[in-house]
C-alpha cells in the first residue's frame, strides 16, 4: 500500500468541560472519499477543524505529506491551500459578487493574475450550472447555490483535499439534492475528500470508506457494505439501526399533528428516502393516525414504526389499543383511497395477548 497523504497520531483535543477527541489514530490515503458519521457530539467537525488547522491539538501530531502540522512554525496558509474546507454555512463574502469570492484567495494566496483567476472562475461555474450568477451577491442566490459557490471556491485554490462539514444541513430539502450533485462530480475527478454527513445513502453511495466516531475517536473503519450492512461493534450496529427506524407515539386526542412534520422530514433526509415515499409517509400518518385512528379511540395509544430497509423499502408498522378494528372496516373512503394509493401490502392482526396495543396494521410503501 502507497504512503497516507494524512497521518494522524494520538491526537486529543480537550475544552473546559468536554474532550470531543482522545487519542485517535488515522490514515488517509490519497483518492479515498471519506464519509464520517456518528451520534452528534462525537468530534466529528471537531476532527476536520484540526486536519485544516482551525482548531489546535491538545496533544498529538497530524502528517501531511511527511510534515507535522501541529509543529510550531508550520505554515498554516501552505497547509490550507493544500486542504480546502467547505461548512455548512457557506460563509461566503457577503460584500463581494460570485465570482469576487472565487477570485479572492487564487489571487491573493497564490498570486494568480486577475485576468486568469477570472477566467478560472468563470469555467468552475460552468460547470455547476452557474455561470449566469458572476455578477450577483450571495444575498441573492438560494442556499443550493450559495453552497455550490462555496465548493467552487474552495476548487479554485486547486486543492488536493476537501473537507465537508455537513455541506447539506443548512438547506431545504429540495436543495440538498443538487449540492449532492456537484460534490459526487468532484468526487469522480478523483480529489481526495472527507465528508461529515448525516445523509446515510450518500453516505453509502459516495464513500469507499465510511468512518463511524463513538467515544471521543474512531470507533469503526470500513467499506460502505460493512458499516451500513455489516457493521462489526456494538455501537455501530445501534447507530444504523436507529438512523433506519422512526417511532411516533400518539396518546392523546390533544394532539399537533403538524409538529410531527418535521420528524418524518428529518428521518427521510437522513436516510436520502426519495420525495414519493416521504409524502406516502406523511400520508400514512394523517390518513390512518389522524383521520381514522384517532376519532375512533376513547383513550388512544397509537405507536407508529416506521423502518427504512437496506433493500430500501419502507415498511410502516401501526399498532393501537382499543377493540378488534381493522381500518378497511372504516368508512372514511377518501383516507382510504389514498392509503391505497401509496402502499403495495397491508396486513392486520388482532392479538389479545396484548392488553396495550393488540391492534397490529402493517404496510409496505410503494418504492419511487
Amino acid at each position: 500500500m502507497s504512503e497516507p497523504m494524512i497521518s494522524i497520531r494520538n491526537l486529543t483535543k480537550t475544552y473546559v468541560s468536554v474532550t470531543p477527541l482522545r487519542d485517535v489514530n488515522l490514515d488517509i490515503y490519497r483518492g479515498d472519499i471519506i464519509a464520517i458519521i456518528g451520534p452528534s457530539g462525537t468530534g466529528k467537525s471537531t476532527l476536520l477543524r484540526m486536519i485544516n488547522r482551525l482548531e489546535t491539538p491538545t496533544s498529538g501530531s497530524i502528517i501531511v505529506d511527511g510534515e507535522d502540522i501541529t509543529a510550531p512554525g508550520c505554515r498554516l496558509d501552505l497547509v490550507r491551500q493544500k486542504i480546502g474546507m467547505i461548512f455548512q454555512s457557506f460563509n461566503l463574502f457577503d460584500q463581494l459578487t460570485v465570482v469576487e469570492n472565487i477570485m479572492a484567495a487564487p489571487v491573493s494566496l497564490r498570486h494568480v493574475s486577475r485576468q486568469d483567476a477570472y477566467d478560472q472562475a468563470m469555467t468552475l461555474l460552468k460547470n455547476v450550472s452557474l455561470q449566469s450568477k458572476a455578477l450577483n451577491y450571495p444575498s441573492e442566490l438560494s442556499g443550493g447555490q450559495q453552497q455550490r459557490i462555496a465548493i467552487v471556491r474552495a476548487l479554485a485554490m486547486q486543492p488536493e483535499m476537501l473537507l465537508f462539514d455537513e455541506p447539506t444541513s443548512a438547506l431545504d430539502p429540495t436543495m440538498v439534492g443538487e449540492v449532492e450533485s456537484v460534490i459526487r462530480r468532484v468526487a469522480r475527478q478523483g480529489t481526495t475528500m472527507m465528508i461529515v454527513t448525516h445523509g446515510m445513502d450518500f453516505a453509502r453511495s459516495i464513500a469507499t470508506r465510511v468512518i463511524y466516531m463513538d467515544e471521543g475517536g474512531v470507533y469503526e473503519d470500513g467499506t460502505p457494505e460493512q458499516i451500513f450492512l455489516h457493521p462489526q461493534r456494538e455501537r455501530t450496529r445501534q447507530f444504523i439501526q436507529r438512523l433506519k427506524v422512526l417511532t411516533i407515539t400518539i396518546d392523546s386526542h390533544d394532539v399537533d399533528a403538524l409538529g410531527y412534520i418535521p420528524l418524518i422530514e428529518e428521518f427521510a433526509e437522513k436516510n436520502d428516502i426519495p420525495r414519493s415515499v416521504k409524502n406516502a409517509m406523511h400520508s400514512i400518518f394523517d390518513e390512518v393516525c389522524i383521520c381514522i385512528l384517532l376519532p375512533r379511540l376513547e383513550n388512544p395509544l397509537i405507536k407508529m414504526t416506521t423502518e427504512y430497509g437496506a433493500d430500501g423499502q419502507v415498511m410502516v408498522n401501526i399498532q393501537y389499543n382499543g377493540p378488534r378494528f381493522d381500518i378497511h372496516d372504516s368508512d372514511d373512503d377518501l383516507a382510504l383511497s389514498i392509503i391505497k394509493a401509496v402502499t403495495t401490502e397491508k396486513t392486520y392482526t388482532y392479538d389479545a395477548t396484548r392488553a396495550d396495543l393488540p391492534n397490529q396494521l402493517s404496510m409496505r410503501l410503494i418504492e419511487d
